[in-house]
């Protein structure tokens, strides 16, 4: 039957051309942002996730600055002692020169000053970002000589939780100006002088050939050489840590990578089935307008009837 009032063939090709169009709009939306999912209404689950790990890479990234950072402290610290090694093994080599009879332990006390005053120098100096782990102050407000890298984020049921590494600074000072007790600047005491003394400030330039004055001499030697082991271990703990660090940073990017490429498979749009979507539903749509143009143009053929 044809009717005036009805054109269910216009109204037929007016939905399928509007379906056709929506179709188009999500099409050329994901190739413009080519996401999949951009929106909780694409699909509430895989948005949300997608979310949610984003945010959490965001957190990684701070993570990896804050080892960064960290990394960056251990290697002026290490190379701190690391010179102050060298220094202190050129002091014992004077002090074992000293010990032959002889010799001018005046001139030597004043190369043995030259290198004191560079290991407090190198102690000084040896600061990273405010942060400086072998020359400290133990009483200084706020004060803690656990010190520690921001190493880890991660999520599990809904809770977070960060991991740190840590490190103690009283294992590794050289100096510490609130009681003495770092590697460099506590003190012994000679056996027959009775007098006080560090790797940090003896001094032989009074010592004679007396067998009083070469054992306090050699008590020196001794207690120089006890300095040099305990900072050999702190060196190698410093390089321990730095390399953990290292490879912690290294798991932390490539965790990040992960992440961005599972959100990736979640979310992302597949440009080529895109691409080839766009192109049949071009088609679509002028095969929508031109049958809807044919289902109009019938209405207007029962005009014809009419004419005489």
């Amino acid at each position: 039957m044809a009717s005036i009032l009805t054109n269910g063939s216009a109204m037929t090709a007016l939905q399928t051309l509007t379906a056709t169009i929506r179709k188009l709009d999500e099409t050329q939306t994901r190739i413009s942002t080519g996401l999949r999912v951009g929106k909780a209404e694409d699909n509430a689950a895989y948005w949300s996730i997608a979310t949610t790990m984003r945010s959490d890479n965001g957190a990684l990234s701070t993570v990896k600055d804050a080892l960064g950072l960290g990394s960056a402290t251990i290697d002026v610290a290490y190379t701190g002692m690391n010179s102050a090694i060298e220094s202190v093994t050129e002091i014992k080599n004077k002090l074992v020169a000293a010990r032959q009879p002889g010799v001018d332990r005046g001139k030597i006390q004043s190369e043995i000053t030259e290198l004191q005053r560079q290991l407090t120098s190198v102690g000084a100096t040896s600061v990273f970002s405010g942060e400086n782990w072998i020359s400290v102050d133990s009483s200084a407000p706020g004060y803690n000589a656990t010190k520690t890298i921001v190493a880890s984020f991660s999520r599990s049921s809904g809770s977070i939780s960060i991991g740190t590494i840590s490190v103690n600074v009283e294992d590794v000072k050289l100096f510490d100006a609130a009681d003495q007790s770092g590697i460099l600047d506590s003190e012994d005491t000679t056996a027959n002088g009775g007098v006080a003394y560090s790797v940090s400030t003896l001094d032989i330039s009074s010592l004679t050939n007396s067998d009083e004055d070469i054992e306090d001499l050699e008590q020196m030697i001794a207690w120089v050489d006890t300095a040099m082991t305990e900072m050999t271990i702190s060196a190698a703990n410093l390089g321990a840590v730095k390399q953990r660090v290292t490879l912690q940073r290294d798991f932390v990017s490539a965790l990040m990578d992960a992440i961005t490429r599972g959100v990736g498979a979640l979310v992302d749009a597949d440009m080529n089935e895109e691409s080839t979507k766009l192109q049949a539903l071009q088609v679509q749509q002028q095969l929508g307008v031109q049958s809807l143009s044919i289902a109009n143009q019938n209405s207007q053929n029962i005009l014809s009837l009419f004419r005489g």
